[in-house]
């Protein structure tokens, strides 16, 4: 397959004038400090509004008449839905049952199902279909967990996309469902204790306010089988600090209740204390939110641990459950060249994976710190294990850019991995492509490395259409992985280019911090330079070159779409945080505040945050922006529709050139996860569309 150049005709066609919808207007202004700001979108705030519903209604008509109008738009889909149609495993995990579970989409079934098997290598059942709980496969299943004596399974779902969960409860022996039912649960599992099981939850939000309302005072409570949720027992609670995390987390020996505390810092505080005595003192393992500490269970009467504490890049400890204080810490595993990612129990051992110029390496050790053996992944690949304390067994799934997510099953007596499945695309060779890491100069001298991956043979003539993506926040790396939606890229000759920005964790604490706050300018800094990088090299032109971020990469999206317009074809911001002076008023917005800084915060604060800021620095002069299609959601209550609105609204009314500036907003579909495998294949057959018609260019 490759690619043909349209002929003016078909390439100016949908680059008329485009008449956008009239967006509700007030005459808001707001003071930060001494800045003043108008905020004339103010109204499309309220998402239930009629005249918001309206404009949404105006805008997704024209969007969609523009979309469908694109002759290979249909041709797109089909080839999509063909690529998404092959078997997609999930780890195989052994429950306290006895029994194996994984999830397995069979190929274009809107979600996968959970299957079980009753041996290692019986014959896999459904056991539980989340199709079957909607119509349109807009219900997902989030999450499982098992009491420990292996006789329920909690399971949470999520509808529409939304961060809300709600819990049920499945006898594991025949599968009926008991009547337990916890609603207006979030960032939750259950965690079981007894005859039942500790959750996180918020009050209840007011009606018509569900995805947009701040959540305040997340609070854990028990909850006891057969018994309605009303009468739950609260457990904890911080009314000091009403924008606190806090999850619970119940070791397999069910005597100790530990609160996870988060949303105020980089890291998280610890606490515990000891349930099996009525009125037991709170024990403080970590304070504050400074330091990361990461729990993996309890051994021999010492609780095993990964931290940030004394080394950035994280390494394994141990202290005493009698006394948890930082001064009876006790490195088990030093700090490494590679950052320390995961660590979990296997057996009477434990494994540690660690991430080295963004792809993984795994290793098992003693739990007195010596090394038994490095498990051999895939070259620049990522992997996720599923392991048990009751077993030797492990699991795991690898993937890089061009190899399908692969599970195998590690043999530890020799070392060695088989293959347990290996899924096959439809048309696609694997070998056919090549992945390469390349480094590169940003603005102030930083190293930073970017993936490359496209089909063998390829020339650098600039002229190859380049999908640039980045996200640079929250310590979040982007390691190796496939998508079937890129193959469709690839196959027409097109070059995925994966840009590992600061603020991301890929090189300690020192990598996400060189991001974040007063340091924001670099991640965008570092993804115009991947973008420079990729021109000066050869690679491609400003007119084959399109970049995508989704959220935190929304962000990066608009702010260097407004810093260097030049240099971009096309630009799809996906869900992004485009109001950086109120993303903090809005649903969980407050928790990014360490990463962001907020414009409360302080007079420097405010115009460092206005002088990025997506939305207010939009060019109204003429300057000629690439073609833009904003993607949001109307359940996205992790970063609100608001944002995608303003910004879309603020877009369309400025003067930047007449290359289309569309907003598609998806319905019944929240942030991105639990996304029906149909909604994916609409989504991405309009991003493909719109990027290659706006460069002129066929696929075929």
């Amino acid at each position: 397959m490759g690619i043909v150049t349209l002929s003016s005709t078909m390439t100016s066609c949908n680059n008329k004038r485009i008449e956008y919808p009239a967006a509700p207007q007030d005459e808001t202004v707001d003071r930060y400090f001494e800045l003043t700001i108008a905020d004339p979108y103010r109204p499309l705030e309220n998402d239930t509004a009629q005249a918001t519903k309206e404009w949404v209604e105006a805008e997704n008509k024209v969007t969609r008449e523009y979309l469908d109008r694109i002759p290979y738009r249909q041709k797109i889909h089909n080839r999509l839905t063909s690529l998404q149609n092959y078997p997609k495993m999930g780890l195989i995990s052994l429950a306290p049952d006895g029994r194996y579970y994984y999830y397995l989409n069979k190929g274009l079934e809107n979600q996968s199902k959970l299957y079980r098997r009753d041996s290692i290598n019986g014959e896999g059942k459904v056991w539980l279909d989340p199709n079957g709980l909607s119509d349109d496969g807009t219900v997902a299943l989030k999450g499982i967990t098992f009491s420990n004596d292996g006789k329920y399974m909690a399971y949470t779902i999520s509808r529409n996309g939304s961060d809300w969960v709600e819990i049920y409860v499945m006898d594991t022996a025949d599968g009926h469902l008991l009547d337990d039912h916890i609603e207006w649960a979030k960032f939750t599992d259950a965690a079981w204790c007894g005859d039942g099981f500790y959750y996180s939850a918020y009050d209840r939000p007011g009606e018509g306010k569900e995805f947009s309302n701040a959540n305040e005072n997340h609070r854990i409570y028990y909850h006891r089988l057969g018994t309605p949720q009303s009468e739950d027992q609260l457990a904890y609670t911080d009314p000091e600090h009403p924008l606190h995390f806090h999850s619970a987390y119940v070791p397999d020996s069910e005597d100790m209740l530990f609160v996870i505390g988060g949303g105020d810092g980089f890291g998280n505080s610890v606490m515990f204390r000891d349930i099996r005595k009525t009125g037991s003192d709170w024990k403080v393992m970590e304070p504050n939110q400074d330091t990361e500490v990461n729990i993996i269970d309890i051994i021999d009467g010492e609780i095993y641990f990964t931290t940030t504490y004394g080394a950035e890049r994280r390494r394994l400890m141990k202290t005493s459950v009698a006394n948890p204080d930082k001064t009876n810490w006790k490195e088990v595993v030093g700090e490494q060249e590679g950052v320390l990612t995961s660590a979990q129990r296997t057996g009477s051992r434990l494994l540690l994976t660690y991430e080295q110029d963004a792809a993984n390496r795994a290793f098992i050790y003693n739990t007195d710190g010596s090394l038994v053996n490095e498990i051999k992944l895939p070259e620049f690949s990522s992997a996720a294990f599923s392991t048990s304390d009751r077993n030797d067994d492990i699991f795991y799934r690898a993937t890089s850019m061009a190899l399908p997510p692969t599970i195998y099953r590690y043999d530890a007596a020799s070392n060695t991995s088989s293959v347990e499945m290996a899924p096959e695309i439809d048309n696609f060779n694997p070998d056919d492509y090549v992945t390469e890491q390349v480094f590169y100069t940003s603005a102030d001298g930083t190293r930073v490395p970017m993936s490359l991956t496209y089909r063998k043979g390829l020339e650098r003539n600039g002229k190859n259409p380049v999908y640039l993506y980045g996200y640079g926040g929250f310590n979040v790396s982007l390691n190796p992985g496939f998508s079937p939606n890129r193959v469709l890229w690839l196959e027409n000759g097109g070059i995925y280019a994966e840009t590992n920005l600061r603020g991301g964790g890929e090189y300690g604490e020192s990598w996400h911090e060189a991001g974040t706050k007063m340091n924001k300018l670099n991640v965008f800094n570092d993804f115009i330079s991947a973008a420079r990088y990729l021109i000066d090299e050869g690679w491609t032109s400003p007119d084959y070159l399109a970049i995508e971020g989704g959220s935190n990469g929304g962000l990066l999206i608009g702010a260097t779409v407004n810093m260097c317009p030049e240099l971009f074809r096309v630009a799809i911001p996906r869900v992004g945080v485009m109001d950086m002076m109120r993303y903090h008023l809005f649903t969980i917005g407050w928790n990014w505040a360490s990463d962001y800084g907020r414009s409360d915060d302080s007079q420097e604060m405010a115009e460092y945050l206005y002088s990025y800021s997506p939305l207010h620095n939009i060019s109204n002069d003429g300057t000629p922006y690439p073609a833009i299609m904003v993607t949001t959601a109307d359940h996205d209550d992790r970063v609100v529709p608001a944002h995608s609105f303003k910004y879309a609204a603020t877009l369309q009314a400025s003067n930047t050139g007449d290359a289309p500036k569309l907003i598609r907003i998806d319905s019944k579909a929240g942030h991105g996860a639990g996304k029906p495998v149909s909604k994916v294949i609409d989504e991405y057959a309009d991003i493909y569309s719109f990027i290659f018609y706006n460069m002129g260019l066929e696929p075929r």
